[in-house]
């Protein structure tokens, strides 16, 4: 077996001809901000990868997942990197709905619409705003006839130019002041929803991460979910859900972007060959951590547990991506380094494994807690 062909052939057997289209691409267009990823994506019916075959989606497994994803990132880093709050949001649709009062007509309408037009879904939830949790809310909702008034902004946001849909947590504040959460979807072309520049650095520009501004936004009733009051519990597990599927996407999308590189050591036979075998250990070790938090998925093994698992995970694949890196770039050499943008692109890019939340540091009290018998408590 070659090196990240069972990830491909599973790519191919789910997005058949997406990975062959995006190899035909220069590497530098493809990470371009006039990328054509992201519109590939959507032609070979990639934002109907983890949409459930009762809705018209191809219901890949979470396993079936993170090789499809992994294979990507390895081609197209900012694709994979765009695309993984889309599929954070369609997994967390379909888990919100039996939350909300009527869940299953709003989830089925937005979920098929997904499939049907192959939609993408823009996330407003709380990544990357340091001590909030995942499904924090970014934005306001206040009460108006006939709806609500939404207003907030997310930065970054990520598929901030090719979205279709906007979905976010929002805080619902009632007329007299008391607020509760709930799930906001609208079009993102809603009339007060504008995106203005935010990502300014080279690496993942074709990510489209720019901010996302929601300005006296007016959602109907219809676009908004409201949680009932009984929900607190199973709102926890929510969240739990939540940081399982994100951690896992986000481990599995850096381990593949990492694979690029040891996959051009492979390539090109650079290094003594048991340092290359020792490079393609290590990589592996990321990804076969990744599938083992898949399975664990697969077999409904959800719960507190596992958002544990999900987050030591990523905090043990972190070091492997920016080692295997390191290692890679160390092994193509110097003037590979100098002729080819490619190698320090990556390079670069790999290392934002590091920024998405938690971060390792500030949940090192939990950890300990956790491994003291207490609940993993997540900030």
């Amino acid at each position: 077996m070659r090196f990240l062909q069972r990830d491909h052939d599973t790519c191919e057997a789910l997005l058949p001809g997406l990975a062959d289209r995006l190899a035909d691409v220069p590497f530098d267009q493809l990470e371009s901000p006039k990328s054509p990823a992201v519109a590939l994506f959507k032609e070979y019916g990639g934002t109907n990868l983890l949409v459930p075959g009762d809705y018209g989606g191809i219901g890949a497994s979470a396993l079936e997942a993170v090789r499809v994803i992994r294979a990507l990132a390895s081609l197209a880093p900012s694709l994979a990197v765009a695309t993984a709050m889309h599929h954070f949001s369609v997994g967390m649709l379909f888990s919100l709905g039996p939350l909300y009062e009527s869940g299953p007509s709003f989830r089925t309408s937005v979920l098929e619409a997904v499939a049907k037009n192959r939609s993408l879904i823009a996330s407003g939830y709380a990544e990357g705003r340091s001590g909030h949790g995942i499904l924090t809310p970014t934005v306001e909702a206040r009460e108006t006839p006939g709806g609500y008034l939404v207003s907030g902004s997310k930065k970054p946001c990520s598929l901030s130019r090719s979205m279709d849909l906007l979905t976010a947590s929002v805080a619902l504040r009632g007329h007299d002041g008391a607020t509760e959460m709930g799930l906001l979807v609208l079009p993102a072309d809603t009339p007060g929803i504008s995106v203005h520049d935010f990502w300014s650095t080279f690496p993942l520009v074709a990510a489209e991460s720019h901010e996302v501004r929601l300005t006296d936004v007016f959602a109907g009733a219809e676009h908004v979910l409201r949680a009932p009051a009984s929900a607190g519990e199973r709102l926890d597990a929510l969240n739990e859900a939540g940081v399982i599927w994100f951690q896992m996407i986000v481990a599995a999308t850096y381990t593949g972007v990492a694979s690029a590189l040891v996959d051009q050591v492979l390539r090109d036979k650079r290094g003594p060959v048991e340092e290359r075998a020792g490079l393609c250990l290590l990589i592996e070790s990321a990804a076969s951590l990744v599938e083992g938090l898949a399975r664990r998925i697969m077999d409904d093994d959800l719960g507190n547990d596992c958002a544990a698992a999900s987050l030591f995970t990523r905090f043990t694949v972190q070091p492997i991506v920016t080692r295997a890196v390191a290692q890679a770039v160390e092994m193509l050499g110097g003037m590979a380094f100098i002729t080819s943008p490619k190698i320090a692109y990556l390079a670069s890019a790999a290392q934002a494994v590091v920024f998405h939340p938690p971060s390792r540091t500030s949940m090192s009290q939990a950890v300990v807690d956790y491994y003291t018998g207490k609940p993993l408590f997540f900030s």
